[in-house]
């Protein structure tokens, strides 16, 4: 059973919580929120999980024995593990606005295939992606600049040969520039990792990109990149 699924059943979670799981935050309610109120409703949550999750907690503190390492963008619409149906100790996630790969991204990759096992790298993109669309229009603020800095190649890529306004506005042209930027950060990965070049060589890991649907829920995934 998958995790919030676990906490959002449980009896004693405070029904009254606005950030509860069966329930999308509007901008509204988030609007209404105060610092206080967000850290309440996570320790509210934490009680749950906690109070319906003893043994598999408990197991894991045993050890980790992963399967796979899911790159994802921050994008609090795509939750990994549950997209998935993914449970404690199943899956690393390292999660960054557009699934850009840097080098302790990619140091954690390393960690997650050579030392610690995991026969997976996936590169989860999504649909509607706010990075793509700030690295598509040259949004420049603070740390972000040079974040989607890294998105820009893709975004050069993605013109070549397409037909249509290259515009954030045209969900055509998002859609592809999210589609090679999980390309190029999969050949990234290859590139800037002979650790893991030489593992996926070697038959020991596979590197593969993915696509989240935001309206079906479906990951379209990558293989031949």
């Amino acid at each position: 059973m998958a995790l919030l699924a676990c906490a959002g059943s449980n009896k004693n979670a405070a029904t009254a919580d606005t950030l509860k799981v069966n329930k999308v935050l509007s901008a509204t309610e988030q609007a209404r929120l105060t610092p206080d109120q967000v850290l309440a409703s996570l320790k509210q949550g934490n009680q749950a999980f906690t109070q319906a999750n003893p043994e598999l907690v408990r197991d894991a503190a045993k050890g980790q024995f992963p399967k796979a390492v899911i790159l994802s963008c921050l994008d609090s619409r795509v939750p990994v593990e549950e997209v998935f149906q993914r449970n404690i100790g199943d899956v690393f996630v390292a999660r960054v606005a557009g699934n850009i790969v840097n080098p302790d991204i990619l140091g954690s990759m390393e960690f997650a295939c050579k030392v610690s096992g995991a026969k997976l790298i996936v590169v989860l993109g999504h649909g509607s992606c706010g990075a793509i669309k700030a690295a598509i229009d040259d949004v420049e603020l603070g740390n972000i600049t040079g974040l989607l800095g890294k998105i820009k190649p893709a975004v050069a890529q993605a013109k070549v040969g397409f037909e249509g306004e290259a515009k954030s506005s045209n969900p055509e042209f998002v859609e592809k520039v999210c589609q090679t930027n999980v390309a190029v950060m999969v050949n990234e990965i290859r590139q800037k990792s002979p650790i893991l070049k030489e593992m996926e060589g070697n038959g020991e890991i596979k590197i593969v990109g993915g696509i989240y649907n935001m309206e079906s829920g479906v990951v379209d995934f990558l293989e031949n990149i």
